[in-house]
Protein backbone atom coordinates (compact mmCIF):
# COMPACT_ATOMS: atom_id res chain seq x y z
CA UNK A 1 0.00 0.00 0.00
CA UNK A 2 1.54 3.42 -1.03
CA UNK A 3 0.19 5.08 2.01
CA UNK A 4 3.19 2.77 4.04
CA UNK A 5 5.56 3.26 1.18
CA UNK A 6 9.06 4.25 2.67
CA UNK A 7 7.66 4.77 6.28
CA UNK A 8 9.64 3.70 9.17
CA UNK A 9 7.75 1.14 11.15
CA UNK A 10 9.08 -0.13 14.38
CA UNK A 11 6.64 -2.68 15.67
CA UNK A 12 7.07 -3.13 20.05
CA UNK A 13 6.12 -6.72 20.72
CA UNK A 14 6.92 -9.97 18.96
CA UNK A 15 3.99 -11.24 19.42
CA UNK A 16 1.21 -13.06 17.69
CA UNK A 17 0.34 -10.15 15.89
CA UNK A 18 3.79 -8.23 15.80
CA UNK A 19 5.49 -10.76 13.52
CA UNK A 20 2.77 -10.70 10.81
CA UNK A 21 2.44 -6.97 11.28
CA UNK A 22 6.46 -6.47 10.62
CA UNK A 23 5.79 -8.96 7.42
CA UNK A 24 2.93 -7.14 6.08
CA UNK A 25 4.69 -3.62 6.44
CA UNK A 26 8.01 -5.07 4.75
CA UNK A 27 5.21 -6.09 1.73
CA UNK A 28 3.58 -2.65 1.35
CA UNK A 29 6.89 -1.33 1.11
CA UNK A 30 7.99 0.07 4.66
CA UNK A 31 10.98 -0.38 6.79
CA UNK A 32 9.70 -2.82 9.48
CA UNK A 33 11.92 -2.74 12.73
CA UNK A 34 10.87 -4.53 15.57
CA UNK A 35 11.55 -4.02 19.44
CA UNK A 36 10.82 -7.03 22.35
CA UNK A 37 11.94 -7.02 25.79
CA UNK A 38 11.98 -10.24 26.30
CA UNK A 39 15.02 -12.29 25.86
CA UNK A 40 16.21 -13.74 22.36
CA UNK A 41 15.42 -17.77 23.56
CA UNK A 42 11.81 -16.79 24.33
CA UNK A 43 11.78 -15.86 20.85
CA UNK A 44 13.26 -18.49 19.26
CA UNK A 45 10.42 -19.11 16.61
CA UNK A 46 9.70 -15.16 16.09
CA UNK A 47 13.05 -14.75 15.63
CA UNK A 48 13.67 -17.36 12.80
CA UNK A 49 10.61 -15.67 10.92
CA UNK A 50 12.22 -12.44 11.33
CA UNK A 51 15.52 -13.56 10.03
CA UNK A 52 14.30 -15.40 6.64
CA UNK A 53 12.63 -12.76 5.98
CA UNK A 54 14.98 -9.79 6.49
CA UNK A 55 13.63 -7.98 8.75
CA UNK A 56 15.82 -6.05 11.94
CA UNK A 57 14.96 -6.60 15.19
CA UNK A 58 16.27 -6.56 18.65
CA UNK A 59 15.61 -8.19 22.29
CA UNK A 60 16.01 -7.54 25.62
CA UNK A 61 15.72 -3.63 24.86
CA UNK A 62 14.31 -0.93 23.83
CA UNK A 63 16.98 0.90 22.41
CA UNK A 64 17.07 4.36 20.64
CA UNK A 65 16.32 2.89 17.47
CA UNK A 66 12.69 2.44 18.69
CA UNK A 67 12.23 6.28 17.68
CA UNK A 68 13.94 6.48 14.53
CA UNK A 69 10.36 5.92 12.70
CA UNK A 70 7.50 7.23 11.41
CA UNK A 71 4.93 5.34 13.30
CA UNK A 72 4.95 2.88 15.81
CA UNK A 73 2.96 -0.24 16.05
CA UNK A 74 2.09 -0.74 19.82
CA UNK A 75 0.91 -4.45 21.00
CA UNK A 76 -1.62 -4.81 23.07
CA UNK A 77 -0.01 -5.83 26.04
CA UNK A 78 2.25 -3.11 26.13
CA UNK A 79 0.52 -0.16 28.87
CA UNK A 80 0.44 3.22 27.71
CA UNK A 81 2.36 4.24 30.89
CA UNK A 82 5.42 2.34 29.47
CA UNK A 83 8.28 4.18 29.58
CA UNK A 84 8.78 3.68 25.64
CA UNK A 85 5.65 4.87 25.02
CA UNK A 86 5.70 7.77 27.10
CA UNK A 87 9.37 8.78 25.39
CA UNK A 88 7.89 8.28 21.92
CA UNK A 89 4.62 10.58 22.31
CA UNK A 90 7.03 12.85 23.58
CA UNK A 91 8.85 13.37 20.57
CA UNK A 92 5.58 13.14 18.45
CA UNK A 93 5.66 9.57 17.02
CA UNK A 94 2.22 8.25 15.82
CA UNK A 95 1.51 5.05 17.64
CA UNK A 96 -1.49 3.16 16.43
CA UNK A 97 -2.16 -0.53 16.85
CA UNK A 98 -2.19 -3.82 14.92
CA UNK A 99 -5.66 -3.94 13.79
CA UNK A 100 -5.50 -0.36 12.76
CA UNK A 101 -2.35 -0.93 11.02
CA UNK A 102 -3.66 -4.21 9.12
CA UNK A 103 -7.09 -2.28 8.53
CA UNK A 104 -5.81 -0.31 5.59
CA UNK A 105 -5.31 -3.37 4.21
CA UNK A 106 -8.72 -4.74 4.34
CA UNK A 107 -11.21 -5.23 1.43
CA UNK A 108 -13.94 -7.51 3.20
CA UNK A 109 -17.02 -6.73 4.93
CA UNK A 110 -15.29 -6.49 9.23
CA UNK A 111 -18.13 -8.22 12.16
CA UNK A 112 -15.75 -6.40 15.24
CA UNK A 113 -16.68 -7.86 18.99
CA UNK A 114 -15.98 -6.86 21.82
CA UNK A 115 -16.98 -6.81 25.56
CA UNK A 116 -15.81 -7.83 28.98
CA UNK A 117 -17.34 -11.40 28.21
CA UNK A 118 -18.42 -13.78 25.85
CA UNK A 119 -16.13 -12.02 22.78
CA UNK A 120 -14.28 -15.25 21.86
CA UNK A 121 -17.41 -17.40 21.56
CA UNK A 122 -19.52 -14.77 19.29
CA UNK A 123 -16.44 -14.26 17.13
CA UNK A 124 -16.00 -17.95 16.64
CA UNK A 125 -19.71 -18.68 16.44
CA UNK A 126 -19.86 -15.95 13.54
CA UNK A 127 -16.96 -17.52 11.86
CA UNK A 128 -18.17 -20.95 11.74
CA UNK A 129 -21.72 -20.12 10.76
CA UNK A 130 -20.47 -18.63 7.36
CA UNK A 131 -17.90 -21.77 6.86
CA UNK A 132 -21.03 -24.32 7.79
CA UNK A 133 -22.78 -21.94 5.23
CA UNK A 134 -19.73 -22.20 2.12
CA UNK A 135 -19.30 -18.72 3.14
CA UNK A 136 -15.09 -18.31 3.67
CA UNK A 137 -14.67 -16.53 7.16
CA UNK A 138 -11.86 -15.47 8.94
CA UNK A 139 -11.57 -15.53 12.76
CA UNK A 140 -9.06 -13.24 13.80
CA UNK A 141 -7.92 -10.72 16.10
CA UNK A 142 -7.59 -10.85 19.94
CA UNK A 143 -8.16 -14.83 19.12
CA UNK A 144 -5.44 -17.16 17.45
CA UNK A 145 -4.08 -15.31 14.35
CA UNK A 146 -3.87 -11.62 14.05
CA UNK A 147 -5.43 -9.23 11.56
CA UNK A 148 -2.24 -8.91 9.76
CA UNK A 149 -2.02 -12.42 9.62
CA UNK A 150 -5.25 -12.82 7.58
CA UNK A 151 -5.95 -9.33 5.94
CA UNK A 152 -4.51 -9.94 2.71
CA UNK A 153 -6.33 -13.44 2.17
CA UNK A 154 -9.24 -11.72 2.29
CA UNK A 155 -10.95 -11.18 -0.92
CA UNK A 156 -13.89 -7.75 -1.36
CA UNK A 157 -17.58 -8.45 0.67
CA UNK A 158 -15.98 -11.23 2.43
CA UNK A 159 -16.72 -11.74 6.20
CA UNK A 160 -14.14 -11.47 8.27
CA UNK A 161 -14.59 -12.03 12.25
CA UNK A 162 -12.31 -9.80 14.40
CA UNK A 163 -12.06 -10.50 18.23
CA UNK A 164 -11.59 -6.81 19.65
CA UNK A 165 -9.91 -6.08 22.98
CA UNK A 166 -10.33 -2.74 25.01
CA UNK A 167 -6.23 -2.33 24.83
CA UNK A 168 -6.23 -2.77 21.23
CA UNK A 169 -9.27 -0.09 20.48
CA UNK A 170 -7.03 2.38 22.62
CA UNK A 171 -4.91 2.99 19.23
CA UNK A 172 -6.94 3.30 16.52
CA UNK A 173 -8.08 6.05 14.31
CA UNK A 174 -9.27 5.31 11.42
CA UNK A 175 -10.62 1.49 12.04
CA UNK A 176 -14.22 0.79 10.72
CA UNK A 177 -16.05 -2.23 11.04
CA UNK A 178 -19.07 -2.40 9.10
CA UNK A 179 -20.60 -4.72 11.53
CA UNK A 180 -20.08 -4.31 15.47
CA UNK A 181 -21.02 -5.70 18.65
CA UNK A 182 -20.29 -4.64 22.67
CA UNK A 183 -21.80 -8.13 24.53
CA UNK A 184 -21.02 -6.29 27.82
CA UNK A 185 -18.94 -4.39 30.04
CA UNK A 186 -18.06 -5.14 33.75
CA UNK A 187 -15.40 -4.05 35.74
CA UNK A 188 -11.59 -5.59 34.20
CA UNK A 189 -8.45 -4.24 33.06
CA UNK A 190 -8.90 -1.44 35.71
CA UNK A 191 -5.16 -1.84 36.39
CA UNK A 192 -4.74 -0.89 32.80
CA UNK A 193 -7.30 2.34 32.81
CA UNK A 194 -6.11 4.40 36.40
CA UNK A 195 -8.24 1.95 38.39
CA UNK A 196 -11.59 4.25 36.36
CA UNK A 197 -14.37 2.47 34.70
CA UNK A 198 -15.58 4.93 33.19
CA UNK A 199 -12.23 4.52 30.94
CA UNK A 200 -12.74 1.16 30.32
CA UNK A 201 -16.19 1.98 29.11
CA UNK A 202 -14.95 4.89 27.00
CA UNK A 203 -12.22 2.37 25.48
CA UNK A 204 -14.83 0.16 24.40
CA UNK A 205 -17.26 3.28 23.11
CA UNK A 206 -14.20 3.22 20.16
CA UNK A 207 -15.53 0.64 18.46
CA UNK A 208 -18.34 3.07 16.62
CA UNK A 209 -16.48 6.43 16.67
CA UNK A 210 -15.87 6.07 12.53
CA UNK A 211 -19.31 5.01 11.89
CA UNK A 212 -21.82 6.50 9.51
CA UNK A 213 -25.02 5.21 8.04
CA UNK A 214 -24.14 2.43 6.43
CA UNK A 215 -22.35 0.35 9.76
CA UNK A 216 -24.49 -1.23 12.37
CA UNK A 217 -23.44 -1.52 16.37
CA UNK A 218 -25.36 -3.93 18.45
CA UNK A 219 -25.56 -3.26 22.63
CA UNK A 220 -26.86 -5.47 25.30
CA UNK A 221 -30.26 -3.54 25.89
CA UNK A 222 -30.04 -5.48 29.67
CA UNK A 223 -26.75 -4.03 30.61
CA UNK A 224 -26.97 -0.80 32.73
CA UNK A 225 -23.99 0.33 31.50
CA UNK A 226 -25.35 1.66 28.05
CA UNK A 227 -28.31 3.60 30.42
CA UNK A 228 -25.32 4.80 32.82
CA UNK A 229 -22.72 5.99 30.36
CA UNK A 230 -23.94 8.00 27.03
CA UNK A 231 -22.92 7.47 23.34
CA UNK A 232 -23.09 8.72 20.18
CA UNK A 233 -22.61 6.77 17.07
CA UNK A 234 -22.92 8.36 13.94
CA UNK A 235 -24.02 4.90 12.40
CA UNK A 236 -27.26 2.74 13.48
CA UNK A 237 -27.48 1.40 16.80
CA UNK A 238 -29.42 -1.94 17.60
CA UNK A 239 -29.69 -4.01 20.75
CA UNK A 240 -30.31 -7.77 22.12
CA UNK A 241 -32.14 -8.68 24.84
CA UNK A 242 -33.09 -11.51 27.12
CA UNK A 243 -35.99 -9.76 29.22
CA UNK A 244 -37.70 -7.37 26.31
CA UNK A 245 -39.21 -7.72 23.45
CA UNK A 246 -37.65 -5.51 21.11
CA UNK A 247 -38.95 -4.48 17.61
CA UNK A 248 -35.34 -4.01 16.12
CA UNK A 249 -32.97 -6.39 17.62
CA UNK A 250 -33.06 -9.70 19.07
CA UNK A 251 -34.94 -11.27 22.00
CA UNK A 252 -35.81 -14.38 23.74
CA UNK A 253 -39.01 -15.36 24.50
CA UNK A 254 -41.05 -18.36 25.67
CA UNK A 255 -38.04 -20.55 24.60
CA UNK A 256 -37.10 -19.41 21.47
CA UNK A 257 -34.43 -17.40 20.28
CA UNK A 258 -35.64 -14.17 17.80
CA UNK A 259 -34.29 -11.50 15.60
CA UNK A 260 -36.21 -8.86 14.13
CA UNK A 261 -35.65 -5.39 12.10
CA UNK A 262 -38.08 -2.52 11.66
CA UNK A 263 -40.77 -5.01 13.33
CA UNK A 264 -39.88 -7.96 10.72
CA UNK A 265 -39.34 -11.10 12.22
CA UNK A 266 -35.85 -12.33 10.32
CA UNK A 267 -35.15 -15.17 12.25
CA UNK A 268 -36.89 -17.58 14.67
CA UNK A 269 -34.52 -20.44 16.61
CA UNK A 270 -35.79 -22.68 18.99
CA UNK A 271 -32.82 -22.86 22.09
CA UNK A 272 -33.34 -26.75 21.82
CA UNK A 273 -32.01 -26.74 18.89
CA UNK A 274 -28.73 -24.66 19.40
CA UNK A 275 -26.10 -26.37 20.72
CA UNK A 276 -24.56 -23.73 23.20
CA UNK A 277 -26.00 -23.89 26.87
CA UNK A 278 -26.69 -21.42 29.60
CA UNK A 279 -28.58 -17.78 29.01
CA UNK A 280 -25.22 -16.33 28.93
CA UNK A 281 -24.57 -18.09 25.38
CA UNK A 282 -28.21 -17.09 24.46
CA UNK A 283 -27.27 -13.71 24.81
CA UNK A 284 -23.65 -14.30 23.05
CA UNK A 285 -26.49 -15.24 19.92
CA UNK A 286 -28.88 -13.33 20.09
CA UNK A 287 -26.08 -10.65 19.45
CA UNK A 288 -24.79 -12.54 16.63
CA UNK A 289 -28.10 -12.68 14.93
CA UNK A 290 -29.04 -9.23 14.70
CA UNK A 291 -25.77 -8.79 13.09
CA UNK A 292 -26.17 -11.22 10.59
CA UNK A 293 -30.09 -10.62 10.17
CA UNK A 294 -28.59 -7.08 9.02
CA UNK A 295 -25.80 -9.11 6.50
CA UNK A 296 -28.86 -11.07 4.96
CA UNK A 297 -27.75 -14.41 5.72
CA UNK A 298 -30.49 -17.05 5.38
CA UNK A 299 -32.11 -18.48 8.28
CA UNK A 300 -31.61 -22.07 6.96
CA UNK A 301 -27.80 -21.23 6.84
CA UNK A 302 -28.07 -19.87 10.93
CA UNK A 303 -29.79 -22.63 11.99
CA UNK A 304 -27.47 -25.33 10.40
CA UNK A 305 -24.46 -23.46 11.99
CA UNK A 306 -25.94 -22.89 15.58
CA UNK A 307 -26.95 -26.46 15.67
CA UNK A 308 -23.19 -27.80 15.02
CA UNK A 309 -21.41 -25.26 16.63
CA UNK A 310 -18.39 -27.61 18.48
CA UNK A 311 -17.85 -24.49 21.36
CA UNK A 312 -14.72 -22.70 21.73
CA UNK A 313 -11.44 -24.38 24.04
CA UNK A 314 -11.25 -23.17 27.55
CA UNK A 315 -14.90 -21.95 27.70
CA UNK A 316 -16.95 -24.66 30.50
CA UNK A 317 -15.28 -26.96 28.39
CA UNK A 318 -15.61 -30.40 29.51
CA UNK A 319 -12.44 -32.29 29.65
CA UNK A 320 -12.96 -36.23 29.84
CA UNK A 321 -11.96 -38.53 32.45
CA UNK A 322 -12.66 -41.62 33.64
CA UNK A 323 -13.42 -41.30 37.43
CA UNK A 324 -16.77 -40.09 37.44
CA UNK A 325 -16.05 -36.68 38.31
CA UNK A 326 -16.76 -33.96 35.74
CA UNK A 327 -13.95 -31.44 35.21
CA UNK A 328 -14.67 -28.44 33.60
CA UNK A 329 -11.94 -26.34 31.91
CA UNK A 330 -12.80 -23.12 32.30
CA UNK A 331 -9.41 -20.90 32.04
CA UNK A 332 -10.58 -18.04 29.82
CA UNK A 333 -12.53 -16.90 33.00
CA UNK A 334 -10.09 -13.97 33.88
CA UNK A 335 -12.30 -11.90 35.61
CA UNK A 336 -15.14 -12.43 38.30
CA UNK A 337 -18.07 -11.92 36.29
CA UNK A 338 -16.83 -15.12 33.82
CA UNK A 339 -17.06 -17.37 36.80
CA UNK A 340 -20.71 -15.88 38.00
CA UNK A 341 -21.73 -17.58 34.40
CA UNK A 342 -19.94 -20.64 34.90
CA UNK A 343 -20.85 -21.07 38.64
CA UNK A 344 -24.86 -20.32 37.36
CA UNK A 345 -24.05 -23.27 34.41
CA UNK A 346 -24.06 -26.53 36.65
CA UNK A 347 -25.91 -27.50 39.45
CA UNK A 348 -23.88 -30.27 41.13
CA UNK A 349 -21.64 -28.87 43.53
CA UNK A 350 -18.67 -27.64 43.03
CA UNK A 351 -15.02 -27.90 43.98
CA UNK A 352 -13.85 -24.56 42.27
CA UNK A 353 -9.85 -23.59 41.24
CA UNK A 354 -9.63 -19.59 42.01
CA UNK A 355 -6.90 -17.45 41.45
CA UNK A 356 -3.59 -16.04 39.59
CA UNK A 357 -2.69 -12.91 38.80
CA UNK A 358 -5.64 -10.36 40.20
CA UNK A 359 -6.48 -7.52 38.20
CA UNK A 360 -8.29 -5.63 40.83
CA UNK A 361 -10.98 -8.00 41.39
CA UNK A 362 -14.26 -7.85 43.69
CA UNK A 363 -15.52 -11.18 44.96
CA UNK A 364 -18.99 -9.67 46.41
CA UNK A 365 -19.89 -10.65 42.57
CA UNK A 366 -19.96 -14.19 42.92
CA UNK A 367 -20.23 -14.42 46.54
CA UNK A 368 -24.33 -16.32 46.04
CA UNK A 369 -23.67 -18.11 43.59
CA UNK A 370 -20.16 -19.67 45.64
CA UNK A 371 -22.61 -19.97 48.69
CA UNK A 372 -25.04 -22.29 46.39
CA UNK A 373 -23.08 -24.30 44.01
CA UNK A 374 -19.31 -24.26 45.49
CA UNK A 375 -18.78 -26.99 47.94
CA UNK A 376 -14.72 -26.35 48.40
CA UNK A 377 -12.41 -23.70 46.85
CA UNK A 378 -8.59 -24.22 46.03
CA UNK A 379 -6.65 -21.10 45.77
CA UNK A 380 -3.65 -20.69 43.74
CA UNK A 381 -1.50 -18.22 42.09
CA UNK A 382 -0.50 -14.64 43.50
CA UNK A 383 -3.63 -13.72 44.54
CA UNK A 384 -4.24 -17.14 46.90
CA UNK A 385 -4.13 -15.02 50.34
CA UNK A 386 -6.86 -12.13 48.82
CA UNK A 387 -9.49 -15.76 47.74
CA UNK A 388 -8.82 -17.10 50.41
CA UNK A 389 -8.97 -14.21 53.49
CA UNK A 390 -12.67 -13.41 51.43
CA UNK A 391 -14.06 -17.02 50.92
CA UNK A 392 -12.64 -18.72 54.49
CA UNK A 393 -15.86 -17.73 56.60
CA UNK A 394 -18.10 -18.55 53.09
CA UNK A 395 -17.16 -22.38 52.28
CA UNK A 396 -13.80 -24.01 53.05
CA UNK A 397 -10.84 -22.85 51.06
CA UNK A 398 -7.59 -24.45 51.02
CA UNK A 399 -4.08 -22.34 49.21
CA UNK A 400 -2.44 -25.19 47.05
CA UNK A 401 1.16 -24.89 45.50
CA UNK A 402 0.41 -25.08 41.87
CA UNK A 403 -2.51 -26.94 39.66
CA UNK A 404 -1.48 -30.06 39.69
CA UNK A 405 -1.99 -30.27 43.44
CA UNK A 406 -5.46 -28.67 42.79
CA UNK A 407 -6.22 -31.31 40.27
CA UNK A 408 -4.82 -34.46 42.64
CA UNK A 409 -7.09 -33.15 45.40
CA UNK A 410 -10.27 -32.54 43.59
CA UNK A 411 -9.80 -36.38 42.42
CA UNK A 412 -9.33 -36.95 46.10
CA UNK A 413 -11.93 -34.95 47.42
CA UNK A 414 -15.26 -34.84 44.91
CA UNK A 415 -17.76 -37.83 44.47
CA UNK A 416 -18.87 -38.92 41.13
CA UNK A 417 -21.05 -36.67 39.55
CA UNK A 418 -19.64 -33.90 41.21
CA UNK A 419 -17.45 -31.15 39.56
CA UNK A 420 -13.98 -30.21 39.86
CA UNK A 421 -13.70 -26.44 37.48
CA UNK A 422 -10.80 -24.47 36.66
CA UNK A 423 -12.41 -20.79 36.53
CA UNK A 424 -9.64 -18.97 37.91
CA UNK A 425 -11.05 -15.65 37.68
CA UNK A 426 -7.90 -14.26 37.31
CA UNK A 427 -4.86 -13.81 34.34
CA UNK A 428 -2.38 -16.47 34.25
CA UNK A 429 0.26 -14.53 33.37
CA UNK A 430 2.03 -15.44 37.36
CA UNK A 431 2.26 -19.36 36.30
CA UNK A 432 1.64 -19.68 32.36
CA UNK A 433 2.06 -18.04 28.94
CA UNK A 434 -1.41 -17.45 28.50
CA UNK A 435 -4.88 -19.02 29.68
CA UNK A 436 -4.46 -21.87 26.59
CA UNK A 437 -1.51 -22.71 28.27
CA UNK A 438 -3.36 -22.66 31.91
CA UNK A 439 -5.89 -24.44 30.30
CA UNK A 440 -3.70 -27.48 28.24
CA UNK A 441 -2.02 -27.68 31.46
CA UNK A 442 -5.53 -28.45 33.19
CA UNK A 443 -6.18 -30.99 30.62
CA UNK A 444 -3.32 -32.41 30.43
CA UNK A 445 -3.17 -33.10 34.50
CA UNK A 446 -6.83 -34.33 33.88
CA UNK A 447 -5.59 -36.96 31.34
CA UNK A 448 -2.70 -37.83 34.08
CA UNK A 449 -5.02 -38.12 36.89
CA UNK A 450 -8.45 -39.37 36.09
CA UNK A 451 -8.27 -40.37 32.46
Amino acid sequence: MKKFSGKKITILGAGRSGVPAALLAKEAGAVPFVSDLQDETKLADQIKILKANSVEFETGVNSERVFDSDIIIKSPGIPDEAPVIAAAREKGIKIISEIEFAAHFNKGDIFAITGTNGKTTVTSLIAHIFNNAGIKCRAAGNIGLGFSDVVKEIKKGEPVSLEVSSFQLDNIEEFKPKYATILNITPDHLDRYGNNFENYVKAKYRIFENHDTGDLTVLNYDDPVFGEYRYWSNGRISYFSLKEELQDGAYLKAGKLIARIDGRTIYKVPVKEVSLIGEHNYANILAVMRLLADYGLPEKDLKAGLKNFPGVEHRIERVESKDGIIYINDSKATNVDSVWYALRSFEAPIYLILGGKDKGNDYNRILEPVKKNVKKIYAIGSSRDKVYDFFKDVVPVEICADLEECVKKGHQEASKGEIVMLSPACASFDMFNSYEHRGKVFKELVKKTAG
